[in-house]
């Protein structure tokens, strides 16, 4: 396969997932991780994709805000042990308020059996708790945005202000130690925000293809979040200078 057809079988699969690695586009291409590596370093000069450990996501603008139903397919294993991981560090007889993303989600499907009291930011995980016997379900107020079905606007910050949790769980759209954790969103960062200051601790879920990114909209620094729960595909250096920060970093290991 030539230069040109490997490269553009690497934008195709870019377009379908939120990560690729190099690995899997040797295997695609017939190309050795070598030659791949050079592929993705040449798309990365022309702003296509951008480079992370072990191979590449998309370029995706910060003003852009991928579909929900495209980040629900994406890194769905290292969402689905980040949930997992997550879930183990809340105790039962806790009060949570889960945020609208989509490693969010699966952390409602794990707390269907739990003896907690949760507060979900989006109708897509109020579905999933409505007939949980032992979930405590509370609904906020507010104005769910088309296709995503998160809560958002005045009712929502309302809900949240009447409120204290034990935990805040969030689930931002981007990630890095410079700009924080971000949202494509303004209503829904606003919405995040709140979620924090009515909180005792605060976990949040990011997958490594949301290591090294910014969106539109600052949530917090850092270092605000007491538990940051990844996968090993984030970038070791800076999992070891969020830690040196005084953040517990934890790895979750896919099954």
């Amino acid at each position: 396969m030539r230069g040109v057809e490997r490269q553009r079988v690497i934008v195709e699969r870019l377009k379908g997932a939120a990560q690729v690695t190099v690995a899997e586009l040797a295997m695609v291409t017939g190309a050795s991780e070598m030659t791949v590596r050079r592929d993705l370093d040449v798309l990365a000069a022309h702003g296509v994709l951008r480079r992370v450990h072990g191979g590449a996501v998309s370029a995706t603008p910060s003003g852009v805000e991928p579909p929900f139903a495209a980040r629900a397919v994406s890194a769905t294993a290292a969402k689905q042990a980040i949930a997992q991981a997550a879930v183990e560090l809340i105790r039962d007889g806790e009060t949570i308020v889960l945020d609208s993303g989509t490693t969010a989600l699966e952390v409602a499907r794990r707390l269907r059996d739990r003896a907690v009291t949760v507060l979900p930011l989006s109708l897509h995980a109020v579905t999933e708790l409505l007939d949980a016997p032992r979930v405590r379900l509370l609904i906020p107020g507010g104005e769910p945005r088309p296709g995503e079905l998160a809560m958002v606007g005045p009712l929502t910050l309302n809900s949240l202000k009447a409120l204290r949790f034990d935990v805040a769980v969030l689930s931002p759209c981007a990630f890095s130690l410079d700009a924080g954790l971000t949202a494509f969103d303004l209503d829904d960062a606003e919405v995040k925000q709140q979620a924090l200051a009515v909180s005792a601790r605060t976990l949040a879920l990011v997958d490594g293809a949301k290591w090294n990114r910014a969106a539109l909209a600052h949530v917090c620094a850092a270092d605000r979040p007491d538990v940051v729960v990844t996968d090993p595909t984030a970038p070791e250096d800076q999992r070891q200078a969020l830690a040196e920060r005084g953040v517990l970093v934890h790895v979750a290991e896919e099954h």
